[in-house]
């Protein structure tokens, strides 16, 4: 097969979370187990740092892979979803995965899964093994998709597991409270394999205690860690995100691996430059000043919200999509009712429709136009909006892919 008929069996054939939603979710881990083992249980072979968390997880991913990078190490980093590119999820030192790489591990193995009818992602993780165990990297920063007991990434014994946050998100899965969805994140901790954890909630926390406690897994609190150095990455949870993976690159090292200061200071400065991250309170434009934020969840789009409020404006303009699965009475209250509102929907089959959201969004006293696609609101946006305004793009991972 070309790339593209590879690529065009992977999200046609295969069901995918991200574009399906709920059709595509493979609560069980046999799959992932079998996949493995059809491709030579790659990951038995690899070291690992482990991100779950419901958001900063890529934050704290990037970041670490950065700084292990600056340390001289080959570093293999999993992340998902990708937003314009596939190979964006498995990449070597800020390189993404050959499109040669991509067709030989489907040609080579797609006759060993047949039987097992797997997902997208199940087979995106086998992927990633196999291919970083081919180019013999030195460590492999692998981010959970969903939740963490189940998720098809936690085969792995890592060097140190990381769970950055807890919120809502995903709750048909993992959960409908705070200690449901931190039991099920707490599922990436290993017997006696170090955690780390980010700021988190009394009763997430008092979960991430027991379960630790429970495989004599040593805890780490990444807020007890005060001095962090700078970092280019400027989102909301930056703060907190860089004592994640801060406190985390300490384990590793007390566990070993030789991480110098000066490798740290770098890594943490260069993290966009050495991971190629997109996304994050992007910066796409500075007249009028445009950010891409990929915040979704209710606790993401409270620290976006708070983080737009310190900025300066004339006026506010906001290009907004949610997919359809989106509880909109926990989000849109967190929006700035006197914004100017662009609907629209990402080019995914989860997409709520624009008119449907505009609809919903007026009981919010949010106000708007629709528009036929996310770049249409774009430019509709950029044709109204003055030097001294602002323009934010969010609501979805899908939106922000279109633009970026």
């Amino acid at each position: 097969m070309t790339y593209k008929e590879t690529l065009d069996y992977l999200f046609q054939q295969l069901p995918m979370f991200q574009r399906m939603g709920a059709a595509a979710y493979k609560a069980d881990l046999s799959n992932t187990i079998s996949l493995c083992q059809a491709v030579g249980n790659p990951h038995e072979k690899l070291r690992f740092v482990h991100v779950a968390g419901t958001n900063g997880k890529g934050s704290v991913s990037h970041m670490t892979a950065s700084v292990l990078q600056e340390a001289g190490f080959k570093v293999g980093l999993y992340t998902s979803p990708h937003l314009r590119d596939f190979r964006e999820r498995i990449k070597i030192n800020g390189d993404m995965i050959s499109e040669d790489a991509v067709v030989s591990f489907v040609d080579r193995f797609k006759g060993s899964w047949s039987s097992i009818e797997p997902s997208f992602f199940e087979i995106t993780v086998a992927m990633a093994f196999w291919y970083f165990l081919e180019e013999e990297v030195d460590i492999v920063v692998l981010e959970t998709g969903m939740g963490g007991r189940l998720d098809s990434t936690n085969v792995v014994r890592p060097e140190v597991s990381v769970i950055t946050s807890i919120g809502f998100d995903h709750m048909q899965f993992l959960g409908d409270t705070i200690p449901k969805i931190a039991k099920e994140k707490a599922g990436i901790i290993k017997p006696t394999v170090p955690v780390i954890v980010g700021q988190l909630q009394d009763e997430a926390m008092q979960v991430m205690l027991a379960s630790a406690e429970s495989v004599k897994a040593p805890l780490y609190k990444a807020e007890q860690t005060t001095k962090i150095p700078p970092s280019d990455l400027d989102g909301p949870f930056a703060q907190e995100n860089i004592r994640t993976a801060y406190t985390s690159l300490k384990v590793l090292r007390d566990r070993g691996w030789e991480i110098s200061s000066d490798a740290v200071v770098k890594g943490f400065v260069r993290v966009v430059q050495n991971t190629g991250f997109l996304g994050r309170w992007q910066i796409l434009n500075e007249s009028p000043l445009t950010i891409a934020d990929c915040a979704h969840n209710a606790e993401g789009l409270t620290g976006a919200m708070k983080k737009l409020s310190q900025y300066e404006y004339h006026n506010l303009h906001i290009i907004i999509g949610v997919s359809s699965d989106k509880d909109l009475s926990t989000v849109l209250p967190l929006f700035p009712q006197e914004a100017n509102y662009y609907f629209a929907a990402a080019n995914i089959p989860r997409a709520m429709p624009a008119d449907e959201l505009q609809e919903k969004a007026l009981a919010f006293r949010l106000k708007g136009e629709k528009f036929s696609g996310v770049n249409k609101a774009y430019e509709a946006a950029r044709l109204y909006a003055t030097d001294r305004d602002l323009i934010y793009i969010g609501g979805s991972v899908f939106v922000v892919a279109e633009v970026v």
